[in-house]
């Protein structure tokens, strides 16, 4: 079990999305279900353990500069999980002054993804 989107919490690797708990490493035994699993995941993303870290930095962001730490978890969690819908990349890209419908050409032509359409849009 790992994090697939990406995630700023001490527990997890903010690079491969390991998760550091105890029940999904040394305590696992058959008996534990999905269930107990998601809940105790569920325990972890709400009470941290920074002295027993999978990704170290984090931690010490967590553990001595907390202000900073929550701001990363936010810009985190509006990078990687925020969904952004086909009509909010439009917008995104109409705010460059392209017109609607050729936005959504761009887009649609390079699957969506909003790079592409504007290094397309800018003539590269």
């Amino acid at each position: 079990m790992r994090f697939m989107t990406k995630i700023w919490h001490p527990n997890i690797s903010s690079q491969t999305g390991a998760i550091c708990l105890d029940i999904l490493k040394n305590e696992w035994t058959p008996a534990l279900t999905i269930r107990t699993a998601l809940i105790s995941l569920q325990a972890l993303l709400c009470a941290p353990e920074p002295d027993d870290p999978q990704d170290a930095e984090v931690a010490k962001m967590y553990k001595y500069d907390r202000k900073m730490f929550e701001y990363t978890a936010k810009t985190w969690t509006e990078n990687f999980a925020k969904e952004i819908t086909q009509e909010d990349k439009i917008k995104q890209l109409m705010e460059m002054g392209f017109d609607a419908e050729v936005c959504r050409d761009a887009l649609s032509r390079y699957d969506w993804d909003v790079t592409l359409a504007t290094n397309f849009l800018l003539g590269g």
